[in-house]
């Protein structure tokens, strides 16, 4: 695999002349920040000329500063975990805190404002009169369509995660129905035959919720409901902070939207809790 930005820098940071190494610092520092940044900021931000900018790139086997940009993108579009600004989790007291809240808060707003009140309420009410909800995850979306197929199933009946370990989708896909509704989790790094899979749920009579990072906006235009869910974090890993967030409001609606019978289903499910002992009994502070 050919070593990324980050790689590269290290790799050579000894070597660098010192102007250069003030570059290379400054797009460590900035690397969230570098598509909107020219090489004329870069020079000016870091107190060099433009040709030291240039001869940096070059020595890193780059042919321009679009590159780089297209680099930078390309590397936080696949999800690589990518360690950039060694100093995000490490700043002044609070301040890493502080910085991952309004990181945290941007993301929501982002996936909020992007969610049409009409199409919500479509979903919602799908998800509470389908004849069967089944939800499909690989690699990091699978514990969010666990999760989801969790709490959903606290609300309604016939809801599943497909596959089962070790088993294939063809069968679980097969019998779908107009009547059916499939929840799909893309999150970036899909497996190969992902684009394979959406075409076969294409195919089916079934509606199909996507929600993804926004490298699947491609596929939203073969799914009935697209939700786009950013993922973007101080560092080097992903946050599914927004995903479960969004789960969370889906779940709440199809509760409030049969209420008596969830109300219902919950008491009983509480019950054989209960009965088959399986939840620890909390402690009751007494003031």
């Amino acid at each position: 695999m050919t070593p990324h930005i980050g790689q590269r820098i290290t790799a050579q940071f000894d070597e660098l002349s010192a102007q250069e190494q003030r570059v290379a610092s400054f797009i460590l520092d900035h690397f969230d920040d570098l598509a909107v940044y020219s090489a004329a900021d870069l020079a000016r931000l870091t107190g060099v000329s433009k040709s030291t900018v240039s001869r940096l790139f070059k020595r890193l086997g780059f042919e321009s500063y679009r590159t780089v940009k297209d680099h930078a993108r390309q590397l936080r579009n696949l999800g690589v975990p990518l360690v950039i600004d060694e100093n995000a989790m490490q700043d002044e007291a609070g301040a890493p805190f502080l910085r991952h809240l309004q990181r945290e808060q941007d993301n929501l707003q982002r996936c909020l404002n992007g969610i049409a009140p009409d199409q919500f309420a479509a979903l919602v009410e799908r998800l509470d009169s389908a004849r069967h909800v089944v939800v499909i995850g690989f690699r990091n979306s699978y514990p969010l369509a666990l999760h989801f197929r969790q709490q959903l199933i606290q609300a309604r009946t016939q809801v599943r995660v497909v596959p089962h370990p070790n088993q294939s989708l063809a069968e679980e896909i097969v019998d779908l129905n107009a009547q059916d509704v499939v929840v799909l989790f893309g999150f970036r790094r899909r497996p190969a035959a992902f684009a394979a899979l959406v075409d076969a749920l294409e195919r089916s009579p079934a509606n199909i919720a996507l929600i993804a990072d926004p490298t699947a906006v491609n596929f939203a235009s073969q799914v009935t409901w697209f939700f786009e869910t950013p993922l973007e974090s101080l560092s080097a890993f992903d946050s599914y902070a927004v995903a479960n967030s969004l789960i969370c409001l889906l779940v709440n609606g199809v509760l409030h939207q049969r209420l008596p019978e969830g109300r219902g289903r919950i008491g009983a499910i509480s019950d054989i809790y209960t009965e088959l002992s399986e939840l620890e009994t909390p402690i009751m502070s007494i003031d």
